[in-house]
């Protein structure tokens, strides 16, 4: 499949965005953070800054932005019109819960454990639409599998660790146990992530081109003449190909700087006395995140083969 860009800041984004948000919330309602301003005005804000890109970015690759909001009546039947909608509907609980927080006493809001739990739910939920966008489609067989949503789901909650992580640092109100729960969280992300490589490689689609069109009974079947003279949208799309070699490399990339990295970088700010110092490892362990999942997101998608591309010259996918 083709990687687009949008696509991929759009997943990125709004699935850190919501992770950040899950966290916040959670470790509130059990007392692990501070109820300040200032950590909520930082928190809230880069977590809606960050769902807001990704939604936004969702929308440039559509033929027809203009009419995105059509996706949003076709909840009964499409993913993506659920996610829409979720996405939408998060904002109530999050906001009016960062309100609270901000402006009145937690003490003095007796509704504010279900507006928290609310606020969780629709969180975790949202993504999973996301991901069930891409795992419902049978026709890609690198998609259609139970590792896809669990990974969504621990990605979001990893890369919104490593940002909450540096938000406390960087505002003095960390300690070491959130470190280790951004640690542990990314620890469970990159076996989800090694569990999906196994079986994508493991499991490979048996489809042929005998096979999509009916005729393997017949003898070999093989393309004689393009059905295009140019390449058409599925073809663009649903044709992209990466060689083996590159995406074990980028398998590698992932592996180090999403995952391995952090995780030795976060383990070395208990053992360093310094509050800058620690401030700037923080930092650096979120851009070797940011690195990692961009180039997991990319893989995501070009590593996925549809169906469709055997009547255009493939042979097997």
């Amino acid at each position: 499949m083709h990687p687009a860009k949008s696509v991929i800041l759009f997943t990125i984004a709004s699935g850190a965005g919501y992770g950040l948000l899950f966290l916040l919330i959670l470790g509130h309602m059990l007392g692990l953070f501070p109820t300040d301003s200032p950590l909520a005005w930082s928190s809230f804000g880069t977590a809606f800054l960050l769902i807001i890109t990704g939604l936004l970015s969702s929308t440039f690759h559509l033929g027809r932005p203009e009419r995105a909001w059509r996706a949003l009546t076709q909840w009964k039947t499409s993913w993506l019109s659920r996610e829409g909608i979720l996405a939408i509907v998060t904002f109530v609980p999050t906001g009016l819960y960062g309100l609270l927080w901000i402006f009145a006493s937690q003490s003095a809001i007796p509704a504010l454990p279900i507006i928290g739990l609310a606020a969780l739910i629709l969180c975790a939920a949202t993504v999973y639409c996301t991901s069930m966008i891409y795992a419902c489609l049978k026709p890609v067989s690198a998609w259609h599998n139970r590792f896809v949503p669990m990974s969504y789901l621990a990605l979001s909650l990893s890369t919104g660790a490593l940002i909450l992580n540096g938000i406390l640092h960087l505002q003095g109100k960390n300690d070491q146990l959130f470190d280790m729960i951004t640690i542990v969280l990314i620890i469970m992300s990159v076996i989800i992530k090694f569990f999906y490589w196994q079986f994508i490689d493991e499991n490979k689609a048996t489809s042929t081109v005998g096979s999509a069109t009916g005729l393997g009974s017949m003898g070999e079947v093989r393309l004689l003449e393009a059905a295009h003279t140019e390449a058409n949208y599925l073809m663009k799309e649903m044709g992209f190909q990466i060689a083996r070699k590159h995406a074990k490399k980028l398998r590698n990339i992932t592996f180090i700087s999403g995952f391995i990295l952090p995780i030795f970088l976060i383990s070395l700010i208990g053992m360093i006395n310094s509050s800058g110092m620690a401030q700037l490892i923080v930092i650096t362990s979120i851009l070797f995140g940011a690195i990692g999942i961009i180039t997991e997101r990319w893989l995501f998608f070009a590593e996925a083969k549809h169906t469709v591309s055997l009547y255009y010259g493939a042979k097997s996918i």
